[in-house]
């Protein structure tokens, strides 16, 4: 079966990582192009990463009919138009998180959805064996009954001209870390939380530097996410799962090849896992092939995504703010 040839909106930081370099090591996918709205940097980009085409537009990228399958990392204001666009065109698409501005612009793009494409969050650390393995030892009951679960993602971005803290863009901490936060929540649970209440500091007005919000879900559990831009700690990013007979922690399940820890407290005694190391995007790429050609359904599905811009909306209401708009 021949590759799935992605292209690239945008010379975004994050698709060397996420895309280029990973897709050396999937066979079943090819990065043969790239678009970007300053085409200068689009060629310095292709060059410097070795992408085959620099293409004049976006639209030139989403109607080529050498592109099978686009990559979507634009700032997040623009991931729902780009993403339908795509759609129109007949493209599969992987969609940088958070996958659009609101729930509502959400359901918009799965109502345009065309049988037979793939359409795909880019939740990269869902994929990887540290947290398939915290699922699995919830799943058997290792820690018992669960009674709370908190999540963490935490790290300072002092650069306030960045795009994450531009509300124009759909900015803020909980639209950039607090849906990974929110995320590793709702998929530890398995259910769809309640949010009880969020509190949110400000960078400007708006746009949240950080966030914390209380959740309830199903059968009694609590929870709480957390998540930063300005932190006053280099890295804080895990979980923590209480139960009535134990407890499982998580450090770095977003970037567990640099380096990672999964431990649990029981009443078996305590023990230390250490799992595989190969990049989480990887194996997001490989499952994103195995949608497209093999039919396996992602884990990180439109529905998926809409529940989870339900929850960011809710956060933003109950933090006195205004969920994120689209950008015009």
């Amino acid at each position: 079966m021949p590759p799935i040839r992605i292209g690239v909106l945008g010379a975004a930081r994050i698709a060397p990582a996420a895309l280029i370099r990973p897709a050396r090591h999937v066979a079943g996918a090819e990065v043969v192009a790239v678009a970007a709205r300053d085409r200068d940097r689009a060629t310095a980009f292709a060059t410097k990463h070795g992408v085959a085409r620099v293409l004049g537009s976006y639209e030139e990228l989403v109607l080529d009919p050498d592109v099978d399958a686009v990559y979507n990392p634009l700032p997040n204001g623009l991931h729902g138009r780009w993403t339908m666009a795509a759609l129109a065109a007949g493209k599969h698409v992987l969609c940088e998180k958070p996958f659009t501005a609101n729930a509502a612009e959400a359901r918009s793009v799965s109502a345009a959805i065309p049988a037979g494409l793939v359409v795909m969050e880019a939740f990269h650390y869902r994929y990887h064996p540290v947290f398939m393995r915290a699922r699995q030892l919830l799943d058997e009951g290792v820690v018992g009954a669960v009674q709370r679960i908190e999540t963490w993602l935490c790290f300072p971005l002092p650069m306030f001209k960045d795009i994450r803290y531009r509300l124009d863009l759909a900015g803020g901490a909980a639209m950039d870390a607090g849906c990974y936060a929110i995320h590793m929540a709702r998929h530890l649970a398995g259910s769809e939380p309640e949010v009880v209440s969020a509190r949110a500091a400000l960078k400007s007005p708006g746009v949240d530097r950080a966030m914390q919000a209380d959740l309830a879900f199903d059968g009694g559990a609590t929870g709480r996410i957390t998540c930063s831009m300005w932190s006053r700690r280099l890295l804080h990013v895990g979980f923590r799962v209480t139960g009535d007979a134990g407890e499982l922690r998580v450090f770095n399940p977003v970037g567990p090849n640099i380096y990672n820890r999964l431990s649990v407290r029981g009443p078996g005694g305590r023990r230390v896992e250490h799992l595989s190391k190969r990049p989480t995007y990887e194996f997001q790429l490989e499952a994103f092939c195995a949608a497209v050609n093999g039919g396996v359904p992602p884990i990180t599905d439109v529905a998926d995504a809409i529940a989870n811009m339900e929850v960011i909306d809710a956060v933003y209401r109950h933090a006195g703010l205004e969920p994120r708009s689209p950008t015009p």
